[in-house]
C-alpha cells in the first residue's frame, strides 16, 4: 500500500521490465560471443588448409616447370624431308650398317601412346623424342653411332626386333611397278603408275561442279542438291575409270594408291591398298605428281 502511495510500485515493475531485458541482451552477447569464437576457429582452419593448398600448387608448379624445362632442352639434332635420290642414298646407308648379333633395333611405333619397352631402354633419356616423332620407324644399335626416326608414307605393323642389321623394306618408302596412284577430288580425278619409280602420267579429267551458291536464283538446299548429284556423277565417273584402266593393266596392278580431299576418300577405301589426304592443285597432270611427291615423302629425325 505504503509502495502505491508513493509511486513506487510503478518504479519497481519498470525496473523489472529493464533487467529483464538486461538478461536478455546478456544472453544474446554472450550467443554473439560464442558465434565470434566459432567464425574466428572457422575462418582460422580455413586460413590453415588454403595455406596447405597453395603450397601444394607451388609444389606442383615447380615440378611441371622442372618437366617443362627439361623437355624444352630436349630436341631433335635435326629433321630433313627424304625422296627420290636422296631418300635412296640415306636408306643405302642404313642398310649398309653391320653390327654383331642383336646390335641393332627397328622398331615399328605407330602412335605417341606408348613406346615398346625395347624402344625405352635402347633410347633412354632421347626415348621421348621416339614419341614425338611417332608415327615411326626408330633405329638405333647398341653402341648408339645411329639413332633416327624416319616416318615413311607406308609404316608397317608393330615390330621391335634386335638383329645384325635394320630392317628395311623398299616398300615402305618408294612405289613398286604394280603400284597406280590415282588423286581424286569432288572436281577432279587423274591416274598414274611408276616405272622404275618414275610417275608415268595416264588419264585425268575435271567435272563441272558447283562450288559456291551466288545470291539469288534458286535456294541453298537446291544448291546442294544439285551440288551433291555433280559430286555423285563425278565419283562414279571416277571409280568407272578405274575399273577400265586396272581391267586392261596387262601387269595386272594390285597395288592401288588413292590420294586426295578427306570428303571423296571414303569411297574407294574399299578398293585401295592405302588412301591419303592431300592438298594438290592445278590440272590434272600436275596436281597428280605433286600429290605423289607429297605422299612418297619420307620425313627424317635425327634424334
Amino acid at each position: 500500500m505504503l509502495d502505491e502511495l508513493l509511486g513506487r510500485a510503478e518504479l519497481k515493475a519498470r525496473i523489472a521490465e529493464l533487467e529483464d531485458e538486461r538478461d536478455a541482451l546478456e544472453g544474446q552477447l554472450s550467443g554473439e560471443s560464442d558465434r565470434r569464437k566459432e567464425a574466428v576457429r572457422a575462418r582460422q582452419e580455413a586460413e590453415v588448409e588454403v595455406n596447405r593448398l597453395e603450397d601444394r600448387i607451388e609444389e606442383l608448379e615447380d615440378r611441371v616447370e622442372r618437366l617443362s624445362g627439361d623437355d624444352d632442352a630436349l630436341d631433335f639434332r635435326g629433321t630433313e624431308d627424304l625422296g627420290g635420290d636422296r631418300l635412296h642414298e640415306i636408306l643405302h646407308r642404313l642398310n649398309s650398317v653391320s653390327t654383331g648379333a642383336e646390335g641393332a633395333l627397328t622398331a615399328v611405333v605407330p602412335d605417341d601412346r606408348s613406346l615398346p619397352a625395347t624402344v625405352e631402354d635402347a633410347f633412354d633419356e632421347r626415348a621421348p623424342l621416339v614419341r614425338r616423332a611417332a608415327p615411326c620407324l626408330a633405329l638405333t644399335d647398341d653402341a648408339g653411332l645411329v639413332s633416327v626416326a624416319l616416318s615413311p608414307p607406308r609404316l608397317p605393323d608393330a615390330f621391335d626386333d634386335w638383329a645384325d642389321s635394320f630392317s628395311l623394306d623398299e616398300e615402305w618408302f618408294a612405289p613398286t611397278s604394280e603400284t597406280v596412284v590415282a588423286l581424286v577430288r569432288a572436281d577432279l580425278f587423274a591416274l598414274g603408275r611408276y616405272d622404275d619409280g618414275e610417275l608415268v602420267y595416264e588419264t585425268g579429267f575435271e567435272s563441272d561442279v558447283k562450288s559456291a551458291h551466288s545470291k539469288g536464283g534458286f535456294s541453298q538446299s537446291r544448291f546442294e542438291r544439285i551440288r551433291e548429284g555433280q559430286i555423285a556423277d563425278h565419283i562414279n565417273e571416277c571409280h568407272e575409270t578405274l575399273d577400265e584402266y586396272v581391267a586392261g593393266d596387262a601387269d595386272g596392278a594390285s597395288d592401288l594408291v588413292v590420294l586426295g580431299e578427306r570428303a571423296v576418300l571414303g569411297e574407294f577405301r574399299e578398293r585401295a591398298s592405302q588412301t591419303a589426304t592431300v592438298d594438290a592443285t592445278g590440272d590434272p597432270e600436275e596436281a597428280l605428281r605433286t600429290a605423289s611427291r607429297e605422299f612418297w615423302t619420307t620425313r627424317l629425325y635425327r634424334l
